[in-house]
């Protein structure tokens, strides 16, 4: 795909993966329009684009609201031209453990509704010109597990699911779905989960950072403009994620077991 003088949206991306993807289209010469409910911080990362000139604006957004997903879209069409590009990239940790219905509420509603919302809005406008490129930010949690928070583990396999089923879906209609599953990423996101006193959010803090080397936002950036540009969908900025994927496949007994003892270290740490 080319990408150069299109334009994108991308959620949640007043900071980490969202910001850095932002940039990195940007640097691509798309116009990008920043949505997070972090309004002071969406204005930071479009202002620090356009500094470095690119073309960027925000928008206060939830990217959960319909509503909002609308503001998105028609700001963009406003300021730019018709949303080429959407990175759903918006995402919670959400409680540990079980959590409560209004928890659970909560996390479907950010890191899989959101999807659902978006592409219920963008795929008929894209089916009819016969082009648009959709981004999932899901996690390796959507190919493995998370272990501390079942809400995470399970949005994040529903998020990877949802893509697969547009790429299936949309793909002969001139639509393009990437789905980014990074392991630990330098983000206010893992960097909240360090920091808390549940011992079930630290278990998975945990996990995140023995799994893999925690890599920069910059760096998953990078890999998934990569992925846009070569209409790849499966987005995997650590490598090693590929051949973790193979042995759970491969042997999912011996995985689940295997996956038990690797919580009962964490444990004892």
């Amino acid at each position: 795909m080319e990408i150069h003088g299109k334009t994108a949206i991308v959620t949640g991306a007043a900071s980490g993966i969202g910001a850095a993807i932002a940039t990195e289209l940007a640097a691509h010469g798309v116009s990008v329009v920043i949505g997070d409910l972090d309004e002071a911080g969406a204005h930071t990362t479009a202002s620090t684009i356009n500094a470095a000139g690119g073309a960027a604006i925000a928008l206060r957004a939830d990217a959960a609201e319909i509503a909002d997903i609308e503001g998105l879209i028609t700001l963009a069409a406003r300021e730019f031209a018709p949303v080429d590009i959407y990175v759903a990239n918006a995402g919670i940790i959400g409680k540990p453990g079980l959590g409560t219905e209004s928890d659970w509420d909560t996390i479907l509603d950010v890191n899989l509704r959101a999807h659902v919302r978006a592409a219920r809005l963008l795929m008929p406008h894209w089916q009819s010109r016969g082009s648009g490129y959709f981004v999932s930010v899901a996690s390796a949690a959507g190919l493995l597990t998370q272990l501390g928070a079942a809400g995470y583990a399970v949005t994040k396999h529903a998020a990877v699911g949802f893509a697969e089923w547009l790429a299936i879906t949309y793909g002969d209609d001139g639509v393009g779905v990437s789905c980014v599953c990074p392991l630990g990423v330098d983000t206010p996101l893992l960097q909240a989960v360090r920091s808390t006193e549940d011992p079930d959010a630290r278990l998975g803090a945990a996990s995140i950072e023995q799994s893999a080397g925690v890599i920069g936002a910059a760096d998953v950036a990078a890999v998934t403009v990569e992925a846009i540009l070569a209409d790849r969908f499966l987005v995997l900025p650590h490598p090693e994620l590929l051949e973790m994927y193979r042995h759970k496949g491969g042997d999912y007994d011996r995985w689940i077991n295997g996956m038990r003892r690797y919580q009962r270290t964490l444990r004892t740490l």
